[in-house]
């Protein structure tokens, strides 16, 4: 704001984050049943934007079976105790950028 005394004026900045895109990518693995899955992905910057694992089609969340873990720009899924019901396509999504394996 600028105060002249009998003239007033102001003005807002707007800081908008960058985009993150992925700059590694998600890796096929192979294990047997009951292992732990680690899938890592890593982003081109820190982030807030909403980043979101996904099996199949469903959204997976941190619990007693799922561990996911945001360290600076890597992103990081573990899968614990695999079952042949675990098989399918795991993807990882920032923004409008998406890698899967």
């Amino acid at each position: 704001m600028c105060d002249t005394g009998d003239q007033q004026t102001t003005a807002a900045v707007l800081v908008k984050e960058p985009v993150a895109s992925i700059v590694e990518t998600l890796k096929d693995i192979a294990l047997y049943e009951g292992e732990d899955a680690v899938f890592e992905c890593r982003l081109s910057r820190e982030t807030t934007q909403d980043a979101q694992w996904f099996l199949g089609d469903v959204p997976l969340q941190s619990n007693e079976m799922n561990e996911i873990r945001a360290q600076g720009t890597r992103h990081t899924l573990i899968l614990r105790k695999v079952t042949l019901e675990d098989c399918g396509p795991i993807s990882f999504k920032v923004g409008q950028h998406t890698s899967a394996a």
